[in-house]
């Protein structure tokens, strides 16, 4: 158990300080998550400035500066403590003569870079849809969901509001993933990933996206924005458009709902009244017995 301790130890110890390293410029451009971010909010937020959808909604929106301490809460505070988890498991699962490389199904060396990249980007998108898709559909990972449903005028930072046991749920099922595809990321993953949280923030933002025909390919503001609708669809209970960066999957398995592109509709969920508008009453929501 103490050598477990001291792995947890050296590791928040370790993460904690590229954290700061990062905010000081200390780390490569090509590597730098603090700065990267920070960037393209900056970038999007200006989008939303230059090119409303919404004309009414204000620069400085409802809940916008919650949204930017969640992001930078989420992405980089949280991450700590869970490389440290991680770091355990992974000592645990040595022990056990289990590595990253022991269910690998794809050999990278086999096929061109880029193919090997394409592959990596849809089946890390998919395995993220359907973790989604279970935390709408089972009521206890519904609660923590709920967090990042509870906004209510959209903006590019509301991406990354959210619960931070979504960090329990999400990365245990990538890290899983990409063991038993490739073993591990690709030299190339902080691209990807990148390139992930603009479409992300993009889909948040106020601004009407569809990208044409590409719509059914990648996932877009107009069609996301329906994800958070209040009112769902009698026939869609658990949800709809569940699409990260690729809406592929709502239009392969018929969960995409678009009825109009307005931007107008209500957003949050049905019960949101009794939900917890401070941080600190969000942080701890879903355990006990919150009310549902």
């Amino acid at each position: 158990m103490e050598a477990y301790f001291d792995i947890f130890t050296n590791t928040v110890v370790g993460m904690a300080n590229y954290q700061w390293r990062q905010i000081i410029f200390d780390v490569p451009w090509n590597e730098n998550w603090f700065w990267g971010l920070t960037i393209i909010s900056l970038l999007v937020w200006g989008l939303e400035l230059l090119f409303p959808w919404r004309k009414n909604q204000k620069a400085i929106r409802k809940d916008f500066w919650l949204d930017g301490f969640y992001m930078y809460l989420n992405f980089f505070v949280f991450q700590i403590g869970l490389f440290g988890l991680y770091d355990i498991l992974g000592n645990v699962f040595n022990n056990f003569g289990i590595t990253s490389t022991s269910f690998v199904l794809l050999e990278k060396e086999a096929m061109p870079t880029w193919v090997f990249i394409l592959i990596f980007f849809v089946f890390n998108d998919f395995v993220q849809w359907f973790t989604h898709v279970l935390l709408h559909k089972f009521e206890f990972l519904w609660k923590f969901h709920k967090v990042h449903h509870s906004v209510k005028e959209m903006g590019f930072a509301a991406h990354l509001r959210y619960h931070w046991m979504e960090n329990i749920f999400y990365k245990p099922l990538k890290t899983l993933a990409v063991m038993i595809l490739v073993g591990a990321e690709p030299e190339q993953a902080f691209f990807i990933h990148f390139f992930a949280v603009l479409i992300g923030h993009l889909n948040h933002a106020n601004i009407r996206i569809t990208w044409g025909p590409l719509k059914y390919v990648f996932n877009n503001s107009v069609m996301h924005l329906y994800h958070h609708v209040k009112k769902l669809p009698e026939h869609k209970p658990n949800g709809i458009n569940f699409g990260i960066s690729l809406s592929i999957w709502d239009y392969i398995f018929k969960m995409n709902y678009i009825p109009e592109d307005g931007g107008t509709i209500e957003l949050g969920f049905p019960d949101e009244k009794i939900f917890p508008k401070s941080l600190v009453g969000q942080l701890f929501y879903g355990f006990g017995k919150n009310k549902k």
